[in-house]
């Protein structure tokens, strides 16, 4: 067991495959509060075990119970980047809680199907035998928010296979956008391991939990009223869907695994077309999918336990124990805050959501900051969130010369949301998108070896580099990705970018054989990189703008000079840049820029690679440690955050975001010639 994987995190991962579908604990154990939704709202899930015929709680609060439920002591908690594990023991019993999320980027079929398994394994400690029963529910506000919802449920059955399923009566697929909130479509299954015997119920919270507290079962029958509100009276419990399993005499281990997966039916609408979740996109039912995730459970639970050992070993090596827990943490919540489906010719699509900011959906710059997870681990899923950017500038609807920001206002990709949308010039980000966009299609096509997408796309990509040629070299008064800092005329850092897209615009008509357009971009980001020096040099560092002496600013644009070896700026404008870095640490880390306290958790990762050397990154990465052990503000690992207070800017932050994927920048480079 690796420190990395049972050290303190800020809230822990429970089930994670989408931004809908997204469940924590925000509490040090998992009987100090209900598990939540990203946003911080309830998803109840209530765990009891009966030893010997008393009842014990392992998951889940105290609420509208007859008799309070002792909780069983925590005896650990460990992360990895696919797994959740708790350790529970009560009377002489211990109790093994496992959370299987089986997201593995490189089998598309396994990461788009929304089901995890929850295992519960129990052994006797004392060497004695005791008798044992378990109990697990979901409840319905799993598929709804408001307490009024009316509800539907029932069963669904193929040979052994049973799945209980809740959602609301009146179907309103795709009716409603936004940031922080939860689905309210679909409908939530719960399925029992097929053939070991348990019992499963739909009714009240309170009761069913009372009744397996007495009796250590609960009753084979639903409640068969029609339907019924997620909370009624008011205070009373939630109505859930619950299982139950009686163990028996208790020496040597058992287990009983539970699956948990939801059905939305319909995922999102593209260009005003709606299209399926990518598990269902041929047809396949929500019951033959539950079939076939218990038909290759141990395979897939095997699968998952061999990724989980070697990633973690592997960012172990590659930056440490710091990294490694930051790796980890990073990894479910990058993949779990995109949605994929397939449009209609056969085009795989990935769309971020701008969680705990404006909701956008498709935002190229998350996509630019997750990008080395995706180029890592799979680089299918970077072109497939690049598709609908490029396509929505490619059909007429985006009407301006360079890249769009996002493509829609989560679950509806139809057309920028932030800024002036479509429409105007106001509170775009030009420089910024056009360059990320550029930056990320020459990464892909040196990864993949295939120049297809920006063949493609070519003059999209040209149009970009023309408008970066016109405008990059000193960005008038705009945005840039860091947007919470506002408008900045001649931002160093953007024109960095700036410099590099046009770099990697070249090396794309270098790799088609367009050997004069090539060496004419080539000539541009050269000369500009020597008229940068010049022009940010600020005696020992680099300014945060041309014009503004006596200021600084993480230059981690800059990264990318590496990654795609381009070598336009000289190797001493990175090494200056750290060694002047490493005198501006606060408590929780190194600030963004020299204006105020809060720092970019991906962007500092990416600073700490500038130089190459490892005693940079260590330097970077060891107040992080600090923040982590000991972050005020209990939500999903943040990437913006004060790093005097480590509190979240204002009150509130961005947390459980894509951008974490940018952490996985120093594990990319390490292995990026490995074939």
């Amino acid at each position: 067991m690796s420190n990395a994987t049972t050290a303190r995190a800020p809230v822990t991962p429970l089930i994670l495959h989408d931004p809908f579908m997204s469940v924590w604990s925000f509490g040090d154990t998992l009987t100090d509060s209900w598990p939540k939704h990203w946003t911080g709202k309830d998803q109840q899930m209530a765990g009891l075990l009966r030893i010997d015929g008393k009842p014990f709680r392992f998951m889940g609060r105290n609420a509208h119970m007859v008799t309070p439920i002792p909780a069983m002591r925590q005896l650990s908690r460990e992360v990895t980047p696919l797994r959740t594990i708790y350790c529970f023991a009560a009377a002489g019993v211990e109790l093994a809680l496992t959370f299987t999320s089986p997201m593995l980027p490189d089998d598309l079929e396994l990461l788009g199907r929304p089901l995890s398994y929850v295992e519960l394994s129990v052994h006797a400690t004392d060497g004695a035998s005791h008798t044992v029963s378990a109990y697990i529910d979901w409840s319905a506000d799993w598929a709804v928010g408001a307490a009024e919802t009316e509800l539907t449920w029932g069963r669904h059955r193929a040979g052994k296979v049973e799945a209980l399923f809740v959602g609301a009566a009146e179907q309103r697929p795709l009716k409603r956008s936004g940031d922080e909130v939860q689905i309210e479509w679909g409908y939530l299954f719960v399925s029992p391991e097929p053939g070991v015997a348990a019992t499963a119920a739909f009714g009240d919270a309170p009761a069913l939990r009372q009744i397996f507290a007495d009796t250590g079962t609960i009753p084979d029958r639903d409640d068969v009223r029609d339907t019924r509100p997620l909370r009624m009276p008011a205070g009373s419990g939630n109505r859930v869907a619950a299982l139950s399993r009686n163990f028996g005499t208790v020496t040597g281990a058992q287990s009983w695994t539970v699956s948990v997966f939801y059905d939305q039916i319909w995922a999102l609408t593209y260009f005003d077309r709606r299209l399926r979740p990518y598990w269902s996109r041929n047809g396949q039912s929500a019951i033959g999918l539950i079939e076939a995730a218990w038909a290759e459970r141990a395979d897939i639970v095997d699968r998952v336990a061999r990724f989980d050992i070697r990633l973690i070993a592997d960012l172990e090596a590659s930056g440490g124990e710091i990294y490694a827990r930051l790796g980890i943490l990073a990894f479910r919540q990058c993949l779990g805050a995109h949605i994929m489906a397939e449009d209609f010719g056969g085009d795989l699509l990935h769309f971020s959501k701008e969680g705990s900011s404006n909701g956008s959906m498709g935002t190229v710059d998350l996509t630019y900051p997750g990008a080395p997870f995706f180029l890592h681990f799979n680089p299918a899923l970077l072109e497939a969130q690049m598709r609908p950017v490029l396509a929505y500038a490619k059909s007429g609807r985006w009407p301006f010369p360079y890249a769009p920001h996002d493509v829609g206002h989560y679950p509806w990709a139809n057309g920028q949301n932030y800024g002036g949308g479509d429409r105007t010039h106001i509170d775009q980000m030009p420089v910024e998108e056009s360059g990320n966009m550029l930056i990320l299609a020459a990464a892909l096509a040196r990864k993949t070896g295939s120049t297809a997408l920006a063949e493609e796309f070519w003059a999209e990509l040209q149009s970009w580099a023309d408008y970066l040629v016109g405008s990059g070299l000193d960005p008038d008064n705009q945005l840039c990705t860091d947007d919470f800092a506002g408008h900045m005329p001649h931002n160093a850092n953007l024109a960095i970018k700036a410099i590099l897209g046009i770099g990697a615009f070249g090396q794309l008509c270098e790799t088609l054989g367009k050997s004069a357009d090539a060496e004419r971009y080539f000539a541009i980001a050269r000369d500009w990189a020597v008229q940068w020096v010049a022009r940010a040099k600020d005696g020992d560092h680099y300014r945060l703008a041309f014009d503004q002496p006596g200021t600084w600013s993480q230059k981690y644009n800059l990264v990318w000079d590496r990654i795609l070896d381009l070598n336009f700026f000289p190797t001493d404008v990175a090494e200056t840049e750290l060694a002047y870095y490493r005198g501006k640490f606060n408590q929780y880390g190194l600030p963004l820029d020299s204006r105020r306290a809060y720092t970019k958790l991906d962007w500092l990762v990416w600073s700490a690679c500038l130089t190459r050397k490892q005693d940079d990154f260590d330097a970077m990465l060891a107040p992080l440690a600090y923040w982590l052990d000991a972050a005020p503000q209990r939500v999903p690992l943040s990437d913006w955050y004060e790093t005097d207070t480590g509190l979240q800017p204002d009150g509130h932050g961005f947390y459980a975001r894509s951008v974490v994927g940018g952490i996985y920048i120093k594990l990319m480079l390490d292995h990026r010639n490995d074939t």
